[in-house]
């Protein structure tokens, strides 16, 4: 396990990781940016609440709609971003789980910067949703701009803004952010595709690299030895998210699930770890395993797990 713990350093690419590295790293290079954006999302609150109390006010109408569609033009991107995450994703679960090594351990070992970028997928792809989920003002703008939208249609009048989001799309924006964990739900649906598009591929070579990544976070986590080499709290939050991410994606993957006796990551060890750190801190990630998972709420999950997550 040692040489997978190296996985997380500054891992550069071999020649045979090249091409999809590169094609990652430019998907990755942007995720900095959303990530930036949506921490400094305020919403047209202000705007829309005044527009919606005084209907007969033309300018206060044409001042909540210049303040929404630059901000419906944000959420779509960040929406388009979740789609190419998704396609980077693809290219790396066909690296790690293709014939090439035996196991999953030797291919996050010999593929050590092709992991890397998988973690940093899951690390931005929680850090995304724990902010989405902490700021009401995205569906709120995005269901005011709908209801405007749609009203101006009934009266045919122009809506500038309009190209940006037709009704199809908007309608898929809508999907998305209804969920609570929506970019989290992207990678969900698209391993869960992965794996149906490749049936030639055993199962076991994406679960079991994704329950070796839980499997390596985990005792980083909780061993004293390996902690006191993180470089900065930064790294420890890091770990927990990328531990989150791959039992999000394993449950949903797994014909069982993680959270069952036959599962290979040790939920309760997992939880465990969580519960150890300063409850503020980890509370997003409780509830994307409390609400994102699929198969928490089976009979076949153990009371004990249940409770450890009530």
């Amino acid at each position: 396990m040692g040489g997978v713990m190296r996985a997380w350093s500054n891992a550069q690419p071999t020649e045979a990781e090249r091409e999809t590295w590169k094609e990652v790293d430019v998907v990755l290079k942007d995720a900095l940016g959303i990530l930036d954006e949506l921490q400094a999302y305020k919403g047209a609150g202000q705007e829309i609440r005044e527009a919606i109390q005084n209907p007969s006010d033309e300018a206060l109408q044409d001042q909540a709609w210049a303040a929404v569609v630059p901000l419906v033009g944000k959420l779509k991107t960040f929406y388009e971003f979740s789609q190419r995450l998704e396609a980077a994703l693809h290219s790396l679960l066909r690296a790690l789980t293709s014939e090439t090594y035996n196991d999953p351990t030797q291919h996050l070992e010999r593929e050590q910067a092709l992991a890397k970028q998988f973690a940093e997928i899951l690390h931005f792809t929680l850090r995304f949703d724990e902010l989405k989920m902490t700021n009401p003002a995205i569906q709120n703008d995005f269901s005011y701009y709908r209801r405007t939208l749609s009203r101006m249609r009934i009266n045919n009048v122009p809506a500038e803004g309009e190209n940006e989001v037709n009704n199809e799309l908007a309608n898929r924006i809508s999907l998305f952010y209804a969920d609570a964990t929506p970019m989290l739900k992207s990678l969900s649906d698209g391993t869960t595709k992965f794996v149906s598009e490749n049936k030639n591929l055993p199962i076991e070579n994406t679960t079991d690299v994704l329950s070796t990544m839980a499997t390596v976070c985990k005792v980083m986590l909780e061993t004293p030895e390996y902690r006191s080499r993180f470089s900065s709290e930064e790294t420890f939050s890091f770990c927990l998210r990328v531990m989150v991410g791959v039992i999000i994606l394993y449950d949903y993957v797994h014909p069982v699930g993680a959270f069952a006796k036959s599962s290979k990551i040790d939920m309760k060890g997992c939880i465990k770890v969580l519960r150890d750190q300063p409850p503020n801190s980890v509370e997003g990630l409780l509830n994307a395993l409390r609400y994102t998972t699929k198969h928490l709420n089976d009979e076949s999950t153990t009371k004990t797990i249940k409770s450890m997550l009530q």
